[in-house]
């Protein structure tokens, strides 16, 4: 899912295929003032930026999450979260990295300038009922046993009834919200008892090919490129009938199962509790759970336009997602409708340094893998 486990297929997944760069451009946050790049993860004396990290405090609950979650990943990377906290407290200039025991290795971008991909994920908020009731006739299903060389029933088939009855766990009253909630991989289900919110975390999925619909409605002319968003996407479901937009759904083979948790926080693939803006998910062949990151981040207005501004945060990798490869990051923007609206309006570029500490004369490297790969790792002197 994008939260609990596995993070299935986000909101940058259907934005993904939309990105690249022609003339080099600049409406998206892109930068080119460093020059090309030669490694995936390249070691740089200090990060050529200006401005401090915005997002300390959130940086700091990250890592108390990480602590009490997962000892083992915290033991992993405590002097390098330690020696950053150190650095925020003291101001956190990133002229200052290297007196705090700091290596800054700077991501070479989708196109070796520097500019790195960030879309946005968030955990949404829907309504729903126990049972079928008025308006609220779209089950919402749990993960089915899956027979042995069997595949479970496409998108279509689940829409037309293929599961039986006993898989449901509950029935909202829009489609479009379920789809969106399977996008993001997870989410809150107030059920209009009083209770409290119920998590609904990732519970597997039925095994067949994602394809997004934000491509399908470009290609069909309806949306155009450049304003394609998660915005858009529901704007057009509005304007469509119900048939027209479960057309669009089933155009997307694969489907997302969830598990009901009571009292549960929003966890990524590492197990960990997300803070907002201050985690991320990332390619783990290149960013190994667990990495913290100072990221040169677009600021958008409210119709997700670029300003020409940027801000600094601190973040950490602990989720995934089957459409985060190489240099591209997924930004966790947080619970609800003003995290969704962010979420789904950001396709834009900016610049990443990898933080590790540097104890004693080790030195940090970049191990390549492949073009788009490579692991931090500790060559001894």
């Amino acid at each position: 899912m994008k939260g609990c486990w596995a993070k299935y297929a986000i909101t940058g997944t259907l934005l993904a295929l939309l990105a690249g760069c022609s003339s080099k451009p600049t409406d998206r946050g892109q930068q080119y003032i460093d020059g090309k790049l030669e490694q995936p993860l390249g070691l740089v004396n200090q990060p050529n930026a200006k401005g401090r990290p915005v997002n300390g405090k959130d940086f700091s609950d990250q890592v108390g999450q990480i602590r009490s979650a997962s000892p083992g990943l915290y033991n992993n990377q405590n002097s390098t979260y330690g020696a950053i906290e150190s650095w925020l407290l003291a101001g956190g200039d990133t002229r200052q990295l290297r007196q705090f025991g700091l290596d800054a290795f700077q991501m070479e971008g989708t196109d070796n300038y520097g500019n790195v991909q960030f879309t946005g994920y968030y955990t949404p908020v829907i309504e729903a009922r126990y049972s079928r009731q008025g308006e609220f006739q779209y089950p919402l299903y749990r993960m089915p046993p899956r027979g042995k060389g069997r595949k479970l029933p496409s998108r279509a088939e689940i829409y037309s009834g293929a599961l039986d009855e006993r898989y449901v766990v509950g029935y909202s009253n829009s489609l479009i919200d379920n789809f969106m909630m399977d996008v993001q991989g997870s989410g809150y289900v107030d059920f209009g008892d009083g209770r409290p919110l119920m998590f609904f975390g990732y519970g597997g999925k039925n095994g067949h090919g994602y394809h997004s619909i934000g491509k399908t409605l470009i290609d069909r002319g309806e949306v155009k490129r450049e304003d394609m968003s998660m915005q858009a996407i529901r704007k057009w479901a509005d304007e469509h009938s119900a048939w027209e937009v479960r057309e669009l759904l089933e155009t997307n083979p694969s489907f997302v199962f969830f598990k009901p948790e009571t009292f549960a926080p929003v966890r990524g693939a590492s197990a960990v509790p997300l803070v907002a803006k201050a985690s991320v998910a990332a390619d783990r062949s290149l960013i190994p759970p667990g990495t913290a990151l100072l990221a040169e981040v677009p600021l958008l207005d409210n119709n997700g336009k670029f300003t020409g501004k940027y801000e600094m945060r601190i973040m950490v990798a602990l989720d995934v997602g089957g459409a985060i490869k190489g240099q591209h990051f997924d930004i966790y923007q947080g619970i609800g409708p003003d995290a969704g609206h962010t979420a789904g309006f950001f396709n834009h570029y900016g610049r990443v340094w990898v933080l590790r500490s540097a104890p004693g004369t080790g030195l940090f490297t970049s191990n390549q893998n492949g073009n788009n790969g490579a692991m931090l790792t500790r060559v001894s002197q």
